[in-house]
C-alpha cells in the first residue's frame, strides 16, 4: 500500500528542490570531476550566462554543495569544488549521465522534443 506524504516529507522533492532547475545539476556533473574555474564551466556549459551561471554558485555555495576558492590573485582567480555534502550528489549524478547515455537516441533533438537532447553541454563527460 502506498504511503501518504507531505510534499515536505517527500524526500525526491527536498532533491529536486536542492539540485533541480535547468543548470544546476549540469553544472554539479562537471564539478564531480575536480575544480573548475567560472569561465571553464561557462565555456563547457552552453547557453548559461555569466550572470545565471553566478547565481546558481552562489545558490550551491548557500546549501553547501559547493565551496569556493579565491587565490587572491590579479587578475583574479577563483575555483569552485564539491564539498563533502556535495560528493554525495555523486552516485545520483551518475546514476543521470548513465540514464540519459541508455536513452538519448528517444529524446534527439532532431526529434519533435526540443527540449531533450544534450545541447548545453559542450564537452565529454569527467567520468
Amino acid at each position: 500500500m502506498l504511503q501518504r506524504m507531505s510534499e515536505h516529507e517527500c524526500p525526491v522533492k527536498l532533491t529536486v528542490d536542492i539540485i533541480g532547475g535547468k543548470w544546476k545539476t549540469l553544472i554539479l556533473y562537471f564539478l564531480k570531476g575536480g575544480p573548475q574555474r567560472t569561465g571553464a564551466l561557462q565555456q563547457r556549459i552552453i547557453g548559461i550566462s555569466k550572470k545565471m551561471l553566478t547565481q546558481q554558485l552562489r545558490e550551491m555555495q548557500r546549501d553547501g554543495l559547493i565551496e569556493r576558492k579565491d587565490y587572491g590573485e590579479v587578475p583574479p582567480r577563483v575555483e569552485y569544488s564539491l564539498t563533502h555534502h556535495g560528493e554525495t550528489l555523486k552516485p545520483i549524478l551518475e546514476l543521470m549521465a548513465a540514464w540519459g547515455a541508455e536513452h538519448r537516441r528517444r529524446y534527439d533533438r532532431t526529434s519533435n522534443h526540443k527540449h531533450h537532447g544534450n545541447s548545453m553541454v559542450n564537452a565529454k563527460p569527467p567520468f
